[in-house]
């Protein structure tokens, strides 16, 4: 039997791209809040989804440094199992109630975009930087402290898409309201028959279901973030008309199941 979570496939299951769950993750992550024209993220949301009207365009913009690992030490292959990745996230509403949907997001690393094309989240390749924390600290990079800078910076195909700045106030006591919203996605895997090219294998709205959330190292100050408009690509459609808090923290949790809540072919 061909073994194997991701292709390939094969008798021993050693060069799939990902074990089997649960998935561990661990990030340093930089988070800014910015408003765009209600109309741009309410063009973006699938069916199933509404805007949320009170949230009047509110969004987020993510730049992730992560570790994953499975059961097996995966985390001591770092060149496989480290990357980097910056999404979006709209504010919208599923049956009433508020969640966030990811129409965007992109990762340097092949392993993390199977996992994501698997939890429902458009993963694209591109470069991703982000300032880094060091315990030592000196010149080479800020502290955690007020007035230190953090930068997260996304180039996908030669353009820069992205640009965002956080600029610390505080530390953040009570990290309970930093995730509020669930996070869905659309799974989406089209078909190359001729005849089946407008009918997707699979096209559902799921939810990612993470457990054991842990945010450590947390400190909230000013955001600000730039989408410049590139040839070819549409992040920039969504432009911040004003932009609000910045956070630095520190994040882990555990991935093994998600949630389909509608299944759209139907």
């Amino acid at each position: 039997m061909l073994k194997g979570f991701n292709v390939p496939l094969t008798a021993k299951g050693k060069s799939t791209l990902n074990p089997l769950p649960p998935w561990y993750y661990s990030a340093d992550f930089l988070s800014i809040e910015f408003w765009t024209e209600p109309s741009a993220a309410a063009a973006l949301l699938p069916p199933g989804l509404d805007p949320d009207r009170a949230a009047n365009g509110h969004a987020g913009a993510y730049f992730y440094d992560w570790q994953f690992s499975g059961n097996d030490e995966e985390y001591l292959d770092p060149a496989r199992y480290q990357y980097r990745e910056f999404f979006v996230l709209l504010d919208a509403l599923y049956q009433g109630k508020p969640v966030s949907y990811c129409p965007y997001i992109f990762v340097d690393n092949d392993a993390a975009l199977a996992r994501g094309w698997a939890q429902g989240y458009p993963k694209r390749i591109a470069q991703v930087f982000q300032t880094r924390y060091h315990a030592a600290t000196g010149k080479a990079g800020p502290p955690l402290a007020a007035g230190s800078k953090f930068a997260g910076s996304l180039t996908c195909a030669g353009q820069r898409l992205a640009e965002g700045l956080v600029t610390l106030k505080d530390p953040v006591k009570d990290t309970s309201h930093l995730i509020d919203r669930p996070v869905l996605g659309l799974l989406h895997f089209p078909r190359l028959a001729a005849d089946k090219q407008d009918h997707p294998a699979v096209h559902e709205l799921v939810q990612n279901v993470p457990h054991d959330v842990k945010i450590e190292q947390a400190w909230i100050g000013d955001g600000s973030l730039t989408l410049p408009v590139c040839r070819g690509e549409e992040v920039s459609d969504l432009a911040p008309v004003r932009c609000g808090k910045g956070i630095r923290a520190s994040l882990s949790y555990v991935v093994d199941d998600h949630k389909t809540l509608k299944d759209l072919r139907r």
